[in-house]
């Protein structure tokens, strides 16, 4: 049987992208890293679409947990692979450049740039000989389109991951995997929280945030069979914002 797994999936974007993929009728895998109690929720919720859920904690950004995880879910999985990834994990922690703490600037790279290639390699391990319809799809960000400031880090970081996106698509189309990125503008989660909504809203054309679930419905038309023809895309969803 094929599995999604979702990066980040206990709230925000994952938590949506959890409960809208879990409408393709396939099994998910909501990857959480310390919030077990909102994971469980997003567990109830996608169940709740009539399809099974299975939560499997671990760090994006640490190779002995990633594989661990992994390992133990094979084991449990013998007949079974993962064909869809989301690699939605992903954190913040801005500041101007020139205050920013070394920890600051390489834990947001580790999550995001480190998370994608650790538990990409090890899907595509069993993805890639299977010559079936497989689905890479990245979380990027605005800020990673046209730099923010005050995100030198997450600027970076999802730049990168985009880079890695349009390489990788290269790699695996012969395969019949997609690799695709999605780059939100502001979005409303517990992500954006403390930003001046009511300011930065004047900045969209659209004048307001994007909802997770609008978000989750670009992740799900490029993990349907309608998209087996896109690969090494960047769609933006950002209300006009940045085009």
């Amino acid at each position: 049987m094929k599995y999604i797994l979702v990066t980040g999936g206990s709230r925000g974007i994952g938590r949506a992208v959890c409960i809208r993929l879990a409408q393709m009728g396939l099994p998910i895998i909501i990857n959480y890293h310390s919030n077990e109690a909102a994971a469980k929720e997003t567990q109830q919720l996608v169940e709740a679409q009539g399809v099974n859920a299975e939560l499997m904690p671990f760090d994006v950004c640490d190779e002995d947990q990633v594989s661990k995880a992994l390992d133990t879910w094979e084991d449990a999985h013998p007949d079974d692979y993962i064909s869809i990834l989301v690699n939605n994990a992903g954190i913040r922690r801005d500041g101007v450049m020139f205050m920013m703490s070394d920890n600051d600037w390489h834990d947001v790279l580790r999550t995001t740039l480190d998370g994608f290639f650790f538990l990409t390699r090890r899907i595509l391990k069993h993805v890639m000989p299977r010559h079936h319809e497989g689905r890479i799809i990245n979380i990027a960000s605005l800020s990673g389109v046209k730099g923010l400031p005050g995100q030198a880090n997450y600027s970076a970081a999802k730049a990168g991951l985009i880079g890695a996106t349009k390489a990788l698509a290269l790699e695996t189309a012969a395969r019949n995997v997609t690799v695709n990125a999605v780059a939100p503008g502001f979005v409303e989660t517990d992500m954006t929280k403390d930003l001046d909504e009511d300011a930065l809203k004047q900045m969209i054309p659209m004048k307001r945030f994007a909802k997770p679930e609008e978000i989750a419905e670009v992740v799900a038309f490029l993990a349907s069979p309608g998209a087996a023809y896109i690969t090494g895309e960047v769609i933006n969803v950002n209300g006009g914002l940045y085009t």
